[in-house]
């Protein structure tokens, strides 16, 4: 496009949030993402604390919200969400990983080879420039993909939108499936208590876990280490010694704030307008990475027998803490099971990741 049928950057259509000091622009941010949040309760939509706010930041972001989630309080929110699933998992996990580690396995790896084929068709049919596609394809560790991405020359703006734009539609697509599968007629679900009495040593004891979990995965520099750090010691500590964790509401709510508003401030305008004449095919890849990903929820499912929610959650393509959030909303999810196979995921494209990419890549210039 002709930068001079752009708008000034005053324009009152790119700035106007920006126009607004940033106190102003937090309480703005604030109001949307209640009345979302809100208008999703009401609709009984899982993880609705998560995604209205995560809509809000999305509106914010690209009408030129200057204000970001400060890193040591997305960090707190990922060790809290941490904290919520290692208080979650049971012992029963560790049968699951040994008696379906073939299965397992080949989920992995037939879902990384699907995103991969995915990113190579983009990349070869020149919608997307370079090695681009290639690693915003890659399903999960966004975080992570984004800034080995930017490493090895990639355009990062295209890879961080590829990837955050994936996380929200697998957040948005397994919270309506939740909603859709889960039978809720009939059922009385209490109101919510949101600041309930708390029980100092289970308090103190998540607390604790949160700041020791979150040090230890930067000290180990693990990928996403407030959330992985967390979730790994947690466990240890939940499942080892026993200890019990305390989650009020009120700080979830929080948690999930932060991590909804800092995956959508991501989306500012320029991003958007550098990524529009690609929009439909990042989508129908997107869309075709969901659609594959259900298709093994659907073989999961019938050769194990297990609940059908529990499979297409366990396999949806990225977001594990946003997955995590919505699997510990929904009712009858076998979270242990969910957070095996989303792990077990995580590590193998963390692990390999880059490798696939660098191969894929190669093939490309080939």
């Amino acid at each position: 496009m002709d930068s001079s049928t752009e708008p000034p950057l005053d324009h009152p259509a790119i700035e106007r949030m920006a126009r607004i000091s940033r106190p102003w622009q937090w309480l703005v941010l604030l109001t949307i993402s209640a009345l979302f949040a809100g208008a999703l309760e009401l609709a009984a939509l899982p993880a609705a604390l998560l995604i209205g706010p995560m809509l809000a930041a999305i509106a914010a972001g690209t009408n030129g919200a200057t204000v970001r989630v400060p890193r040591l309080l997305f960090g707190s929110a990922q060790a809290i969400v941490g904290c919520l699933v290692a208080a979650s998992i049971s012992a029963d996990i560790f049968p699951v990983f040994y008696r379906e580690w073939p299965l397992f396995l080949g989920v992995v790896v037939a879902t990384v080879a699907a995103s991969s084929l995915l990113g190579w068709l983009i990349s070869r049919w020149r919608i997307l420039p370079g090695t681009t596609a290639v690693w915003g394809s890659s399903p999960g560790a966004a975080t992570a993909m984004v800034l080995m991405a930017g490493a090895f020359g990639a355009d990062q703006r295209l890879v961080a939108f590829m990837q955050y734009l994936r996380v929200i539609f697998v957040s948005v697509t397994a919270a309506l499936v939740a909603k859709m599968w889960v039978d809720t007629s009939g059922i009385e679900i209490p109101p919510i208590v949101w600041f309930p009495p708390i029980d100092a040593q289970a308090f103190a004891a998540t607390i604790g876990i949160a700041i020791v979990g979150g040090l230890a995965g930067k000290l180990c520099r693990l990928p996403s280490p407030f959330f992985l750090g967390t979730f790994i010691f947690g466990t240890v500590i939940h499942l080892g010694l026993g200890v019990e964790m305390q989650l009020p509401p009120w700080l979830l709510a929080v948690s999930y704030a932060m991590v909804g508003w800092s995956i959508g401030l991501n989306f500012t305008r320029p991003i958007l307008r550098h990524a529009t004449r690609a929009l439909p095919q990042i989508i129908a890849s997107i869309v075709a990475l969901i659609a594959f990903c259900g298709g093994l929820a659907f073989l999961i499912s019938h050769l194990l027998g297990i609940d059908p929610l529990t499979a297409y959650l366990a396999t949806s393509p990225g977001g594990m803490d946003s997955v995590a959030i919505i699997a510990a909303a929904a009712r009858n999810v076998d979270i242990s099971f969910v957070m095996a196979l989303q792990s077990a995921r995580f590590l193998v494209v963390l692990l390999v990741g880059p490798s696939v990419a660098l191969l894929v890549a190669r093939s490309i210039r080939d």
